[in-house]
């Protein structure tokens, strides 16, 4: 059996990252709202889902992901909270949308 949910796929961060990151909470609560604001008419927002370390550990920058991004082996590095709405469209042209 094959099931879709109903929201489009997570986004994953680094838990470690937005802790040591010192503009981590900004990223967060960008990350978060940037999706919401994303969501398409009557589907939920994709969720933020907090992972391990994906054993890259920049030293300035909170490592985002989903899962064709890690198919690929692919990550986006966020800096700041400016440059969340790109690493999202780069991440959402890896999921299709």
């Amino acid at each position: 059996m094959v099931v879709r949910p109903r929201r489009a796929a997570p986004v994953l961060v680094c838990r470690k990252c937005l802790k040591r990151s010192d503009e981590g909470s900004d990223v967060r609560r960008a990350l978060k709202s940037e999706l919401k604001a994303a969501r398409r008419d009557g589907a939920k927002p994709a969720k933020l889902v907090m992972t391990g370390c994906f054993g890259l550990c920049p030293k300035r920058a909170v490592v985002v992901a989903s899962g064709a991004s890690l198919a690929k082996q692919e990550y986006v590095l966020v800096a700041d909270r400016d440059q969340v709405p790109r690493a999202l469209a780069l991440l959402g042209e890896e999921r299709g949308e």
